[in-house]
C-alpha cells in the first residue's frame, strides 16, 4: 500500500534506474519531468524526434550532462514507431508520449507487425493522491474505453490487476462499481460485475479480491455498508475501482481533482510495456509521478 505518490517514487528509485523511449520529445515539460527523474536516479532515457529542437531544450534545461541519447527523427509518426521499437527490442522498458498527437502515438503502439500488442485492451489507469486519505487511490477506465463489454471489462480488470500486483499490492481491494448492489437485468452494469466476482472466486484473474455490485458509499464507508445490511470484504478497505463506462471514471476522476484537490497520475495498460501517455496541461509533477508508476508496473 502506497500512501502517497512520494513512497511510489522512493520505491522506484531503489529498483531503478529504468530505461524510458519518448516520442517526439521535443516538449519542454515532458523533458523537465524527465530532468527530475533522471537527477534522482530513476531513470535514463532515449529521446526520439526532431535532435536540433530536443538539444536545444536540453541545453536550455542544463541537461548536458545526463544519460540522454537522443535519436534524431522529424516525422512525428515515424519517431512514434522508432520510440516503439526501442521498447520492443528491450533498449526500454516504458514508452511515454511527447509532442504528438495521441491518435497518432498509439497507432505505433499498435502496429501490426512492430507495436506493443499483447492480445488485451489497452486501458488507462488513474492513480489519485487524495488529501485526508492514509492511500492512493486507483480507478479504471476513465480514459480510453467508452463503454465497455463484458469481455472488455475484463481485460481492464486484467490489465489493472497485473499493474497493481507489479507495484506492489499482491491481493488489492477491487469494487466493480454501479448504482446500488442488486443485480438487476435493467442494469447491465450490475450484471457484468456480478460475473466478474464470480470469475473472480473462480480464479479467472490475477490475485486480488474482486466485489461487485457494489456502489461507490459501500465500497468506501464500512459504516454505510452496516447501514444497508451488507457484508462486504472490501468495504472500507477499496484500493481500486473499476468504473462501468468513461463518463463515471471521467466524473469521478475530475470530482476528485477538483472538489478533493486530489492529485492524479496514470497510465496507459494491455500493451507489453507500460505506457505514460499524459495531456499537454499535465504539470510536471503530474508527468513525473506517471513516471514513477510506470517503472513500479514495468
Amino acid at each position: 500500500m502506497f500512501r502517497d505518490f512520494k513512497a511510489i517514487l522512493d520505491k522506484a528509485k531503489g529498483k531503478g534506474p529504468f530505461t524510458i523511449s519518448i516520442a517526439a520529445a521535443q516538449d519542454y515539460d515532458v523533458l523537465k519531468a524527465v530532468k527530475i527523474a533522471q537527477e534522482v536516479g530513476l531513470i535514463k532515457s532515449f529521446l526520439v524526434g526532431d535532435s536540433n529542437r530536443i538539444k536545444a531544450m536540453l541545453g536550455d534545461l542544463n541537461m548536458g550532462g545526463l544519460d540522454i541519447h537522443v535519436l534524431h527523427e522529424e516525422n512525428q509518426d515515424k519517431a512514434a514507431l522508432m520510440a516503439v521499437s526501442l521498447v520492443r527490442s528491450g533498449k526500454a522498458q516504458i514508452l511515454m508520449k511527447g509532442l504528438i498527437n495521441s491518435s497518432n502515438f498509439l497507432k505505433a503502439v499498435l502496429h501490426k507487425d512492430e507495436g506493443l500488442r499483447t492480445g488485451r485492451l489497452l486501458s488507462h489507469l488513474a492513480v489519485f493522491e487524495v488529501p485526508g486519505q492514509d492511500k492512493l487511490v486507483y480507478l479504471s477506465d476513465g480514459g480510453i474505453n467508452i463503454a465497455p463489454s463484458l469481455q472488455e471489462k475484463k481485460d481492464i480488470l486484467i490489465n489493472m490487476l497485473l499493474a497493481l500486483n507489479s507495484m506492489g499490492l499482491d491481493n488489492p481491494n477491487v469494487a466493480v462499481l454501479t448504482a446500488n448492489e442488486q443485480v438487476n437485468s435493467k442494469m447491465p452494469a450490475t450484471l457484468d460485475a456480478k460475473e466478474l466476482a464470480n470469475l473472480s472466486l473462480q480464479g479467472a484473474f490475477p490475485p486480488g479480491i474482486v466485489e461487485g455490485p457494489i456502489a461507490l458509499d459501500v465500497a468506501v464507508s464500512i459504516e454505510a455498508a452496516r447501514h444497508k445490511n451488507i457484508d462486504s470484504k472490501i468495504s472500507g478497505k477499496t484500493d481500486a475501482f473499476l468504473v462501468p463506462n468513461i463518463e463515471t471514471g471521467n466524473a469521478l476522476g475530475k470530482c476528485l481533482i477538483y472538489y478533493a484537490r486530489a492529485k492524479m497520475a496514470g497510465l496507459v495498460l494491455g500493451a507489453t510495456n507500460p505506457i505514460v501517455l499524459t495531456s499537454r496541461s499535465e504539470t510536471v509533477e503530474g508527468k513525473l509521478n506517471s513516471i514513477a508508476l510506470a517503472c513500479l508496473a514495468s
